[in-house]
């Protein structure tokens, strides 16, 4: 089996630890272990008096009960059974692909997008037709192109929603659009869904609640700040699941019990993290879009209230070069759109720290003058 190297990935493990001002990450701003345990307002005691009981086995092999039940809640009509704990969100995507995708199946991925949504189906002997999304558009691909691409025989479609890396978000009118098509076909659609808009909720709908053979994939690394304990999940229906339950006993054990307490904790209390998350995100986007009106060599379409954002920027330079001599002038981390095969623009991590956000984007702004 061959797959091609993941750009992002392979660009963020060479350069990420060099970085004085990291904006390329599409997480919002990671919490301490004290952030997270002070939330609750408990300070992590009874935490931490739970966790000195436990013995460190293997745990919950699909996740607890409890993290089923907090996750499940995040839908509207999901049975916690349904639920199954993943090694982040990546975890999630490659159970999906590994389990439900062969030699000669016909996909359809969102393009650019996470790029596991449409490298795994290749490299598992998938054909895989390019659904593009539009700048000219708000990022969004056109239905008419799906309408064109999907065929009697398409076994997925697959989405990024929110998308990575420009944070634009497929809302409930367009998504069932898709359905409505992909059940012509009885096609899976995949959505990984770890970008939640934190704000006009209502555009946003899970796959999962409009479509029995939807499959959603999450984690608790971006919209819930938490990331370094790799917690994800897949959502799907019964017949799905038990699907993925035997090729996952091929891919993990368990998250662990730690990481699984962690995530429960999380969850128990996202609606004192989606707070803190969303007060940070619109402060931090108004930082952004007043950046990018005074800088004439920068547009963007502007993210809806997520973690990650993909500006233009016009420079002669190739873009990789352009963010490597940032980096090692000015100290500042971007990805360089080529890594989605978008060269010209950058994966700018706008929920940084608020301190790392406006010195990174001031020291971005010097390095654009040169080109005056």
């Amino acid at each position: 089996m061959e797959i091609a190297g993941f750009g992002v990935e392979e660009w963020l493990n060479v350069w990420e630890k060099k970085a004085t001002y990291d904006i390329a990450q599409s997480t919002i701003s990671s919490m301490t272990m004290q952030e997270i345990l002070a939330i609750d307002g408990q300070n992590g005691q009874t935490f931490y008096d739970s966790l000195n009981q436990q013995k460190m086995n293997y745990g919950w092999i699909e996740g607890s009960p409890e993290f089923k039940q907090e996750v499940a809640k995040l839908y509207q009509n999901m049975v916690p059974d349904n639920i199954l704990q993943t090694n982040g969100a990546t975890g999630a995507n490659h159970l999906a692909l590994y389990a439900l995708i062969e030699p000669g199946d016909h996909v359809i991925a969102e393009y650019p997008s996470y790029q596991q949504l449409y490298d795994i189906p290749k490299s598992l002997g998938a054909e895989v037709d390019y659904w593009h999304i539009h700048e000219e558009n708000d990022w969004y691909p056109d239905i008419d192109e799906l309408k064109k691409l999907v065929r009697p025989d398409t076994k997925m479609i697959c989405l990024n929603n929110a998308n990575n890396p420009t944070g634009t978000i497929l809302d409930r009118e367009f998504l069932q659009q898709v359905v409505d098509i992909a059940k012509q076909v009885d096609a899976y659609v995949l959505v990984d869904e770890v970008y939640l808009p934190l704000e006009h909720p209502e555009k946003f709908a899970s796959i999962i609640d409009l479509y029995d053979k939807g499959i959603a994939t999450n984690s608790l690394s971006k919209t819930y700040s938490v990331p370094g304990i790799r917690v994800g999940w897949t959502a799907s229906n019964a017949e799905v699941a038990d699907i993925f339950r035997k090729y996952r006993d091929y891919t993990m054990i368990c998250c662990g019990v730690f990481n699984d307490m962690l995530a429960v904790y999380v969850l128990k209390n996202r609606d004192k993290v989606l707070a803190r998350n969303r007060k940070l995100v619109l402060e931090n986007l108004q930082i952004l879009k007043d950046w990018v009106a005074k800088e004439p060599r920068v547009s963007v379409v502007l993210p809806e209230a997520v973690s990650t954002s993909f500006p233009k920027i016009d420079i002669p330079m190739d873009i990789e070069d352009f963010c490597i001599q940032i980096l090692k002038e000015q100290g500042v981390l971007l990805v360089p759109g080529n890594r989605f095969d978008m060269p010209g623009h950058v994966r700018l991590g706008y929920c940084a720290p608020k301190a790392t956000l406006v010195e990174g984007l001031k020291r971005l702004s010097t390095a654009l003058k040169a080109f005056d």
